[in-house]
């Protein structure tokens, strides 16, 4: 008999399932997360202040996404009346400090929080400023990193004790029960994570099997969250590329956060900037011959969440681009835009942006038989131009 062909194991991410994910900014106090927080989303909603805890509630803002795809569809559809570009929705989340696992200031509510979204934006302050008060006394980033990551990991190693606890209730009942022999692999799961999370290494960064990350996702681990770094340095560090503490940083992400992104930005220059019009913004820029971080900042949180985005388009009508998770197949696409498109789904007429980018014009893409039609099973790529084909017609 010819062997079993092996059957590829799906991929599932650590995290809640779903394309409406949420990053939280989280930092020390007074490292500069509330005035990023309103540059990255040009309102103000949060409330930067000199003295920790000035943000008590996590504010929420919609934050565009960039996509120059998006305008290169626009003006090749004229400008259409309606343009509804992706989003990401950011929270501002209160600052913590050391004993924050143990309830100090406000530990559980910041952490309760943190639990609350799906990524993290770490804010690490590298500028020093003797007019804004830094709540450990002095700025030392490679310091404030080992805090935060403790505070998270022990209240993970709180969480994961708690959960183990149940887990041992079922297996002392002994038996050979599929339950029990779940649990007790769970239970061995477990003891290893918390081993883990007190050798001083997040769940995040490690590899783990289909049936873990399973087991990992019911426990909603605070360091299982993908996280970016984001290094706040002064304006004229930022400028000119340099600042004593970069390296010492880069070394304590390989050592305990091995593979997250590491941005150096300055919230001084973004909040300047978010003060001006475009054309003031993109003229200071130029002036100082540097660039904004944000798009990256934006756009590098989309990757790590995995998420992509498909277009629908029309002439006079609407550009919209939806955001979804890598793999999702097209049924499950159309149902973002409704319900109903996914219930009734027959099949998705599809364009690949660099085919209409070529030739700018949908007619073309079709005369060269680059118009594809797509059923239940195709599984969406970034980019793709979409018609789905419903059971009440097209839309």
């Amino acid at each position: 008999m010819p062997p079993k062909k092996k059957v590829e194991e799906k991929k599932i991410l650590l995290g809640r399932p779903g394309n409406n994910l949420k990053a939280g900014i989280v930092g020390l106090a007074n490292v500069g997360k509330s005035t990023f927080f309103q540059a990255i989303t040009r309102c103000p909603l949060g409330n930067p202040a000199n003295y920790p805890f000035a943000t008590i509630d996590p504010e929420e803002a919609r934050v565009v996404v960039p996509s120059p795809r998006f305008d290169n569809l626009c003006d090749i559809y004229g400008d259409p009346p309606s343009k509804i570009p992706a989003h990401l929705t950011v929270y501002d989340i209160a600052g913590l400090t050391k004993g924050a696992s143990a309830g100090e200031g406000l530990g559980n509510a910041f952490l309760s929080h943190i639990r609350a979204v799906d990524s993290i934006y770490q804010v690490v302050r590298c500028f020093d400023d003797a007019e804004i008060i830094h709540i450990e006394g002095d700025v030392d980033p490679v310091r404030d990193l080992e805090i935060i990551s403790t505070e998270l990991r022990l209240k993970d190693i709180e969480f994961a004790e708690k959960h183990l606890e149940s887990l041992h209730k079922i297996t002392k009942k002994g038996g050979q029960s599929l339950e029990v022999k779940q649990k007790r692999e769970e239970t061995e799961l477990v003891e290893r994570i918390i081993q883990l999370l007190k050798d001083g290494q997040r769940v995040a960064n490690q590899t783990w099997t289909v049936k873990e990350v399973e087991a990992i996702n019911s426990m909603f681990l605070l360091t299982a969250k993908p996280t970016i770094y984001l290094i706040n340095l002064s304006e004229r560090d930022y400028i000119r590329k340099k600042n004593k503490h970069l390296l010492r940083i880069k070394e304590w992400v390989d050592k305990y956060s091995p593979g997250d992104v590491i941005i150096p930005f300055s919230v001084c220059l973004e909040e300047k900037l978010s003060h001006m019009s475009e054309e003031e913004a993109a003229e200071e820029l130029k002036t100082l011959n540097t660039t904004s971080a944000l798009p990256k900042i934006i756009t590098t949180m989309r990757t790590k969440l995995d998420l992509i985005s498909f277009f629908t388009c029309g002439t006079g009508k609407e550009i919209r681009e939806w955001t979804i998770r890598q793999g999702t197949k097209a049924p499950a696409a159309a149902g973002v835009i409704h319900n109903d498109l996914q219930n009734t789904f027959i099949l998705a007429d599809i364009m690949k942006y660099n085919d209409l980018a070529e030739t700018r014009d949908d007619k073309a893409v079709k005369a060269a038989g680059k118009l594809l039609q797509k059923g239940k099973d195709y599984v969406m790529e970034d980019g793709d131009i979409c018609y789905f084909r419903a059971g009440a017609g097209k839309t």
